[in-house]
């Protein structure tokens, strides 16, 4: 996992030394909001005085998928408050899936908390790198946070994989993407959950009123 998020910790890194941010401003922009994708658009939101609540509305927009990660997310299986709080803080999309696959339903407390810690030790070294090394790499260098989205591919493949029965649910996540690509392409990610929370919802109600055959 960590081979996925440090390149991308690097890459922002870089963005943020490139952009004339003061070096600490990536390791502190991963640690304390750790969000993948709005750190990156927050480097010109800062750099161009974007308003509050310009910011705030991108960040619901943008981070809205966590709404649906909660409804399935084993939070129950990590024990005290302060574990429930950061748990609940670190939730990313790769502590969501492996945390929700089958491999961890045995993963105690512990081994939950830490490893959504490691997840978040691991972006944050990256990002001191980036920083601290970006000024070494030419900005004409592209493609580093790709390796998050190779990263997603292959989870999404496991997870897959773990379910070779239930082939709807992939054909319906794949459907919904591709309607809310056509329909909604600035607000893919959003309309997408949204749609295929509804088809799961409505399979779900189907199947239960439907009536048991002899």
């Amino acid at each position: 996992m960590g081979l996925g998020l440090l390149p991308m910790g690097l890459a922002f890194g870089t963005l943020a030394t490139h952009a004339g941010l003061p070096w600490w401003t990536a390791p502190l922009f991963s640690a304390v909001m750790y969000t993948g994708t709005l750190e990156f658009l927050l480097v010109p939101m800062v750099l161009s005085g974007t308003p509050l609540a310009t910011v705030g509305m991108t960040a619901l927009l943008v981070n809205g998928r966590h709404v649906f990660y909660a409804l399935s997310f084993p939070l129950h299986r990590v024990n005290g408050r302060l574990a429930k709080l950061y748990s609940t803080f670190a939730l990313s999309d790769e502590a969501y899936a492996m945390t929700t696959g089958a491999r961890a339903a045995t993963w105690s407390s512990k081994r939950t908390v830490a490893f959504q810690s490691f997840n978040h030790l691991y972006c944050v070294a990256g990002a001191v790198a980036g920083s601290l090394l970006g000024s070494l790499i030419p900005p004409r260098v592209t493609g580093l946070d790709f390796a998050m989205t190779a990263l997603l591919v292959v989870l999404a493949l496991d997870a897959v994989r773990d379910r070779r029965g239930d082939l709807p649910t992939p054909a319906l996540a794949l459907l919904a993407a591709l309607l809310a690509r056509l329909l909604v392409p600035g607000q893919m990610l959003l309309t997408a959950f949204s749609l295929f929370t509804a088809a799961l919802l409505i399979r779900h109600l189907a199947t239960r009123t439907r009536p048991a055959h002899a």
